[in-house]
């Protein structure tokens, strides 16, 4: 099955319609597509993402489509919802219940640091370096065990589908080399986390997403997280996290051939 449940249009990030999307899942011989508009409820932290308000247009907007192209692919209406502790944002099915999504994607894009400031971990590397000096003193090792407690919390507590590039904490580390990912505290970390997802059960996405944007030539997570993960258990899907027509099937040849998928239980 040639799928993508990983997509973000102009209800949120994305460079496309949602019919615009479909219509290019369909030329790419897809037989299903799902939306994931970033979310971050009940906070509404941000007015870009999915807030309260917009949901019920999404989900109107989402379903109508799917009735028009049913007889041509299968589209779900999904959110990317994020995690960030203290209640501010959820990515839970009690929090969505008026949308009543097909999936929800339980990501982390912020992490909360000790003096209570957000930290946008995939907004600039500039902006990144500046915010880790800010906040946590400098301190990498400090910040990257923050957004992998963070992942942990978020597998364990709330009530989603699929797990996000559970490690976008290196999308800039490439260029920054600002933490060393064969150190033994990294490891380690990944090792406390292929665990926790092991035992929430959930499906993590093995996320081409960088590579469409140039940040990095490999996926979330890393081989060596991947070979962490298949070792608990953990089940795969592959996702492009597309943010345009262009990126729908970004290095999926690539990857399907290297990992084994399953297929999702909305379909």
């Amino acid at each position: 099955m040639r799928a993508n449940f990983h997509t973000h249009s102009t209800w949120c990030d994305g460079a496309n319609t949602p019919e615009e999307l479909i219509r290019g899942a369909i030329d790419k011989g897809f037989s299903a597509l799902g939306f994931s508009s970033h979310a971050m409820l009940p906070g509404d932290l941000l007015d870009w993402p999915l807030t309260a308000a917009k949901v019920p247009r999404y989900g109107t907007e989402i379903r109508a489509l799917a009735e028009k192209y049913r007889d041509r692919i299968r589209i779900f209406c999904g959110v990317e919802a994020d995690y960030i502790p203290g209640g501010v944002a959820t990515p839970d099915r009690a929090v969505y219940a008026a949308l009543k999504p097909d999936y929800i994607i339980g990501s982390i894009h912020f992490v909360l640091s000790p003096d209570g400031e957000l930290t946008a971990v995939d907004k600039s590397p500039e902006s990144l370096v500046a915010d880790v000096a800010a906040h946590f003193g400098g301190d990498w090792e400090a910040y990257v065990r923050a957004y992998f407690a963070a992942e942990r919390a978020m597998a364990a507590g709330c009530d989603f589908d699929v797990i996000g590039h559970p490690d976008l904490v290196r999308k800039f580390n490439g260029r920054l080399k600002s933490f060393d990912e064969t150190a033994p505290w990294y490891e380690e970390e990944l090792e406390k986390t292929a665990a926790a997802f092991a035992a929430s059960g959930r499906l993590v996405e093995v996320n081409t997403g960088a590579i469409a944007r140039g940040w990095m030539d490999d996926a979330y997570p890393s081989a060596a997280f991947r070979a962490r993960l298949r070792a608990h258990g953990v089940k795969f899907i592959l996702s492009a996290d597309a943010h345009s027509v262009a990126a729908l099937d970004c290095a999926f040849d690539r990857f399907a051939d290297a990992e084994s998928f399953v297929s999702p239980v909305w379909i």
